[in-house]
């Protein structure tokens, strides 16, 4: 009985004796397989160094070495399958028979969602720290002198925010050479050169000059400085009177005692810092419907529409002799003048742009001069809305004038009382000024 395989004889067994083991010094030669040829070992190489055992290929039945006579690749980690010359045989990778027969391990693709995340979030931080730091920086800046806690007997306040916006003719810190450019001349101390109130409610803000040469009644009040009370004494002189007399709170009673109008902030520039403003913004445009002169505030100008320097805006809104000494031509051009320069300040070219903005808030910062309750976030929302004043949304008036006495404007009262009224109730302004 034959114990082999089926087809296997004692022959098969006698000739090759492959996977049987020999005792001849001679290696054993290849199994002659059907079909299949194995190819030549390669040549003998020197022993190489001792390393890190790895993990030995399999065998496949029939003693058939698949690492033999090439290089799969295993250790190098790049190429694994069969070798260049694998012929139409797949290599198990689904790479459909290719000439290379291997699968080449590439870098991951870069993860362009959470870089893009990480960078927008990275702009967020940096664009948060420099606003934070830009608005300290600039909220430092600001001079808080004036406490309307001294102001006694006020009025109650009404709906929406008062400003009362102040141009004096303080010289502080200008030169010998800028009070001659300027032509500011040079007095000594500082009075009031223009006077407004702006109101900024639902309705849209409402702009109203207060001519300097109104004709008030100084009321009783509390010295800024020696806390002193000084009973009214029935005296009537003109509105700046009362700042040259004890400054902003004194002027702010008078206001408040002669109107009825709650004052919520106070807002002054001087003569220097208004024309460093200007220069900042690079120019004011305005649009000037006749041409004038005058000697004493060094205006000069065309008719028709220019870009005006510090210097040029600074004689625009001081003259007054050129309009036979009328006041109430003067604010009507002050109205004009500021209400473009806001509106040409706070735009995003000025805003988003730092070679602008630095520039023209270091300027008007460094002037002006604030109540102690003022924060930089009202004073955003002052110059917007006097940028209003010029939109189309707001109204612009001289305070209502009834004739004159001993050469100043006499208030009509009873327009007056309306005025106030609807600013109080944040009403739209139906009254007319001169």
């Amino acid at each position: 009985m034959n114990d082999w395989p089926e087809g296997w004889t004692d022959d098969n067994r006698s000739g090759n004796r492959y996977g049987q083991g020999s005792d001849s010094d001679r290696p054993e030669g290849a199994r002659v397989m059907r079909h299949v040829q194995r190819p030549p070992a390669p040549p003998q190489q020197r022993p190489a160094p001792p390393r890190q055992r790895q993990p030995e290929p399999p065998q496949y039945a029939g003693g058939y070495d698949n690492n033999a006579g090439y290089d799969n690749g295993y250790n190098t980690g790049q190429v694994y399958g069969g070798g260049g010359n694998g012929g139409g045989r797949g290599n198990g990778y689904g790479d459909g028979g290719r000439g290379d027969g291997g699968y080449v391990q590439g870098r991951p693709a870069p993860d362009w969602r959470r870089r893009i995340k990480i960078g927008a979030l990275s702009l967020v931080v940096v664009v948060l720290a420099v606003s934070i730091g830009t608005y300290f920086w600039a909220d430092s800046k600001l001079k808080r002198e004036v406490d309307l806690s001294k102001v006694i007997e006020r009025p109650k306040a009404g709906d929406g925010t008062n400003y009362l916006i102040v141009g004096s003719d303080s010289r502080a810190g200008m030169t010998a050479e800028d009070k001659k450019k300027l032509h500011t001349g040079s007095a000594e101390g500082k009075r009031t050169d223009s006077m407004m109130i702006l109101h900024d409610g639902s309705n849209g803000p409402t702009l109203v000059s207060l001519p300097r040469d109104s004709n008030v009644e100084i009321p009783s009040y509390k010295g800024s400085d020696s806390g002193k009370l000084y009973p009214a004494r029935g005296r009537f002189t003109k509105l700046n009177a009362a700042y040259a007399e004890d400054g902003p709170e004194l002027l702010v009673r008078t206001v408040e005692f002669n109107t009825g109008l709650h004052i919520d902030h106070y807002v002054e520039i001087g003569f220097g810092g208004f024309a460093q403003i200007v220069d900042a913004i690079g120019g004011v445009e305005l649009d000037i419907p006749k041409a004038f002169k005058d000697k004493k505030s060094g205006a000069d100008f065309k008719a028709g529409k220019q870009t005006l320097n510090g210097e040029q805006s600074l004689a625009f809104v001081r003259t007054r002799y050129a309009f036979a000494g009328s006041d109430l031509d003067r604010t009507k051009n002050q109205q004009k003048f500021l209400a473009a320069l806001a509106s040409q300040t706070a735009t995003p070219s000025t805003i988003l742009n730092p070679f602008k903005l630095y520039p023209t808030m270091g300027a008007g910062l460094d002037t002006l001069i604030v109540d102690k309750d003022m924060s930089l976030w009202n004073l955003g929302n002052m110059f917007f809305a006097m940028k209003g004043v010029t939109g189309g949304d707001g109204t612009s008036m001289n305070m209502p004038i009834s004739g004159s006495t001993g050469g100043n404007l006499v208030w009509d009262k009873a327009k007056v009382k309306q005025l106030v009224q609807q600013l109080n109730n944040d009403e739209k302004v139906t009254v007319s000024g001169n």
